[in-house]
């Protein structure tokens, strides 16, 4: 008599007996569940798993699609598969990287001893079409750390040997497509076909490679001209190829041989050139009367502005301090969502009219009376701090919708200068692995959040999905509005969050949904070798999120 296991299905709330060991994707099956963007993974036990994965006990299985960030994290790393094999096909000798993301898309790099050219990226493009139209099966491998670091290097996948080699794990999983080999952290599909929709573009001295859209699976998502974000990576880019260290095997190694507190110098001396370069910009700028500084959530603006404001009197230039929020509108005219909760991150959030009126006032000599907002009452009143511009003084002011211009219609143009301070993870797991870097900021942000606000990562989680989609909406898409950038992102810092992460995260109880991105956040800072936090300084932009920073917030 066979045996069977008993999975519970989230999605019809059905409970059916399976075969022991089938599959997720044979459980779909059975299930008769009918998804127009999936399945591309699932929840087993609040785990994300790959439809490969087998099922020997008792589970209750969740499962999801494109519209999901785990299926779409599946999706996108399958393309990355599929991609490298076919430079592999064409070109056996050839080197891919999966570098930036950028432009709604990925910005790859293809290694062929010579320039790229259109026509490569269109012989790429359809030999991953061939590969997807053969329907080919996607299989996934078990085997000792030790064999895979033997295959990789066989392969001349040396990111990939030196990710392996400093991992300490006993046995690794690897993936197949009719005979070529890779490691990808996270799931995949299980059959080329699966992958329904992608573009391939030739992209400055490279590739773009699209993906569909989460909100519109149906469509790629919309192109956006990056540029001078993608400089901002490319720059970033060739300072690590000085200190030849690209990767997260790169970071490990280096650490092992003793080299973090020289890193750790380089890499703050590097900020705190850029943050001088940027007040220098605005000092030779004789009209700049405000600066604007802008970036998503745990970007670390506050600890920007604060050396930016130091930088600036090295130039002698006065900064003067204004606070955004305090130019709320009444909680009762506050623009409400889709829920019909009050929508405090939407711009008309903000009393736009008398914050134009007062910066025009103080740019023309005029004194004016500041409002500050009750946070408890909700209401807008008069501080009683009334401020005149005299002099080398700039107003410096942070805000989500700083780099919208719709915030200063009525301020002259000349008299502002925007800076946006994002942290753009540019080191990566390995070649074809890239490190998001939202996850870097949400990193951030569940540390921050339990210090100073006394929310548990758990919370922090939960409410992650609502900031995005913020971020997507007010800041992302005014990004290049900004006339300078600053990345606040460095490459040793997942090493010095890793040690305040992971205890949060290990509190995070395995029987609600945010577990699964716990677990994956947990599974992946296991890759990295931890630097004490006491090798940080004072003025380090990351101490707005660990402590002990000598600015005062």
């Amino acid at each position: 008599m066979q045996q069977t296991v008993e999975i519970f299905c989230r999605n019809n709330g059905q409970t059916i007996q399976v075969p022991t060991g089938s599959t997720l994707e044979e459980t779909y099956r059975l299930l008769g569940l009918e998804m127009e963007y999936g399945p591309i993974t699932a929840k087993v036990n609040n785990k994300v798993e790959g439809m490969h994965f087998r099922a020997y006990k008792q589970k209750t299985v969740e499962f999801l699609d494109m519209r999901s960030s785990s299926g779409i994290r599946a999706y996108t790393r399958t393309l990355f598969f599929i991609l490298a094999k076919a430079s592999h096909d064409l070109w056996p000798a050839c080197k891919v990287s999966v570098d930036i993301p950028v432009s709604n898309g990925y910005y790859v790099n293809l290694r062929l001893g010579r320039p790229v050219t259109p026509d490569d990226v269109a012989d790429l493009r359809q030999r991953m079409q061939e590969i997807i139209a053969a329907a080919l099966p996607i299989h996934r491998h078990e085997t000792t750390t030790e064999r895979a670091i033997e295959m990789f290097r066989d392969m001349g996948s040396v990111t990939k040997v030196k990710l392996l080699q400093s991992t300490g794990r006993l046995y690794t999983t690897y993936y197949d497509i009719d005979g070529y080999n890779d490691y990808f952290y996270g799931a995949l599909l299980t059959n080329t076909s699966q992958i329904y929709l992608f573009g391939l573009e030739y992209y400055f001295d490279g590739l773009l490679l699209r993906i569909p859209s989460t909100d519109n699976p149906a469509k790629l998502g919309a192109f956006m001209r990056q540029d001078k974000m993608f400089e901002i990576f490319k720059e970033q880019h060739r300072w690590q190829d000085i200190l030849n260290l690209r990767t997260v095997g790169d970071l490990n190694e280096a650490i092992q041989k003793g080299f973090a507190p020289q890193l750790i110098q380089m890499s703050e001396a590097l900020q705190e050139k850029k943050i001088a370069a940027i007040a220098d910009e605005i000092a030779r700028s004789r009209s700049v009367k405000v600066v604007l500084i802008a970036g998503p959530s745990s970007s670390g603006k506050t600890t920007t502005c604060k050396r930016l404001s130091v930088q600036l009197a090295v130039n002698g230039i006065k900064p003067i301090g204004i606070s955004l929020d305090d130019y709320f509108v009444d909680r009762d005219k506050t623009p409400r969502d889709e829920k019909g909760d009050y929508d405090f991150e939407h711009l008309h959030a903000v009393n736009l009219e008398l914050f134009n009126q007062q910066l025009n006032a103080l740019f023309r000599g005029e004194e004016v009376e500041l409002p500050r907002y009750d946070f408890p009452t909700g209401t807008s009143q008069m501080s009683g701090r009334r401020l005149r511009l005299e002099g080398k003084e700039v107003l410096v002011i942070e805000g989500i919708h700083a780099l919208n211009p719709e915030l200063t219609a009525d301020v002259p143009q000349e008299q502002i200068f925007r800076v946006y301070a994002s942290a753009l993870t540019t080191i990566r797991l390995d070649a074809h692995n890239y490190i998001p870097t939202t996850d870097n900021r949400l990193l951030r942000r569940i540390i921050r959040d339990y210090k100073y606000r006394g929310v548990s990562a758990e919370e922090t989680i939960r409410r992650w999905p609502s900031v995005r989609k913020g971020e997507n909406r007010w800041i992302f898409p005014f990004q290049e509005n900004a006339d300078a950038m600053f990345n606040t992102a460095m490459l040793f810092e997942l090493a010095v969050i890793k040690s305040q992460a992971e205890p949060l995260l290990e509190q995070v109880p395995e029987n609600c949904d945010e577990y699964a991105e716990a677990y994956r956040l947990l599974k992946f800072l296991h890759y990295i070798k931890p630097i004490p936090e006491t090798q940080i300084p004072p003025t380090s932009l990351l101490r707005e999120f660990l402590g002990g920073s000598s600015f005062q917030y």
